[in-house]
């Protein structure tokens, strides 16, 4: 036989394994029926555990993993279909499907806003891009921001939540677990660092720079240039270069947006000294209630799933058969909660499309817990 032979043979067995699988659904879809009419949970854990131990004595040895793993997927897909035709997403689906219908059509250009630091923080000039007139309340700690939305004291926030060289704002994602809110737009601001400090003040001259701690590794090939300089973090660029200004001294410095230069009388002593020019920072409008503007087209969720092999893979398995794009994935422990971990996903799919209602739908099965974090759109 040649490869050609050995092709048609598993052609031959691929037909049959795709007949045998639309019957299997077919059965499924009946099981679903009868379950819900009996008013029994569609998952049956000791049932599945059985039938996993029993295909694993029904092939040889060397492909007994594999028999399981296929057979993993296919109760996976089987659980979704049952809670598709079981409806058990409808709470989740009938809120995204309201929050579409009574979104405005446009994105408020005036609105009390809540960001972290002071007047020439990043997270001042980001929130300037999504509103036209917003009127901004600061606050020392993200998780006052987070807490000012969720008590209806601002309508939205700005929260950074990613660096292009930095990476992730940990604190901000360890929040996420601790606070409710929805996600209705991001924005991606590139950001330049500059060294600013009082007006004749040298660089020679220089005993201390200030600045955010991810500033300051976004800047860590400049700040070598600089040895005996201590390099001091605090919690915002913004807050650094107001720290500057009120000391006095002209041997201290900020890594800080030109911005404050105006707000706080510095002057510049060195222009973009981070490591990568192309350096951008992405941040989330947040809001205590779900808003759905037109145009959408990401998904951000918070999932828990099974502390076994395969449960992560099996997810993502899930959204390759819907053909929706993963932008993000993040993993955070859960505190308290030994071994256990929240993923963070970015997803990329339109919230109209049927497949990302399809993927709601599916979610309760899919997940030991999950939180919908909101469909927006991003500004770059």
């Amino acid at each position: 036989m040649d490869l050609q032979d050995y092709r048609k043979e598993i052609d031959a067995v691929d037909r049959q394994l795709t007949d045998l699988f639309a019957e299997r659904m077919r059965i499924s879809g009946e099981i679903a029926r009868y379950k819900k009419t009996n008013g029994i949970r569609v998952t049956d854990p000791g049932r599945e555990r059985e039938k996993l131990f029993e295909v694993g004595t029904q092939v040889p040895e060397e492909f007994g993993g594999y028999a399981k793993q296929l057979f993993s997927v296919l109760f996976d897909l089987s659980r979704s279909y049952q809670n598709r035709l079981n409806r058990e997403g409808d709470s989740l689906t009938a809120a995204v499907t309201a929050a579409i219908r009574d979104t405005p059509q446009l994105f408020p250009q005036n609105a009390f806003v809540a960001c972290q630091g002071v007047e020439g923080a990043n997270a001042q000039i980001a929130c300037d891009k999504l509103f036209r007139n917003a009127h901004i309340l600061y606050f020392s700690t993200f998780d006052a921001v987070f807490t000012a939305i969720e008590k209806g004291l601002c309508r939205y926030g700005v929260i950074p939540v990613e660096n292009s060289t930095a990476g992730t704002v940990n604190s901000v994602y360890d929040l996420m677990l601790r606070h409710r809110f929805y996600v209705v737009r991001s924005i991606r601001l590139k950001v330049d660092h500059n060294l600013l400090a009082l007006p004749g003040t040298r660089i020679c001259d220089l005993k201390e720079i200030y600045s955010h701690e991810q500033a300051i590794s976004q800047c860590a090939e400049f700040l070598k240039t600089l040895p005996g300089v201590k390099i001091i973090p605090c919690e915002n660029t913004a807050v650094a270069a107001k720290m500057v200004s009120d000391s006095g001294r002209r041997d201290v410095a900020a890594l800080s947006s030109r911005l404050c230069m105006k707000y706080y009388g510095l002057e510049c002593l060195q222009a973009s000294v981070q490591d990568q020019q192309n350096n951008y920072t992405r941040f989330i409008c947040i809001s205590r209630s779900l808003e759905i503007y037109p145009g959408a087209d990401r998904t951000s969720l918070m999932l828990t799933l099974p502390h076994e092999p395969g449960s992560l893979y099996r997810f993502l398995s899930r959204l390759y058969a819907l053909d929706i794009n993963l932008n993000k994935l993040e993993s955070r422990p859960i505190p308290d909660r030994e071994f256990e971990f929240m993923f963070y996903f970015d997803l990329d799919t339109p919230v109209y499309s049927p497949a990302f209602l399809q993927l709601l739908g599916e979610l309760p099965a899919a997940c030991d817990e999950f939180h919908y974090l909101g469909s927006y759109s991003e500004v770059i």
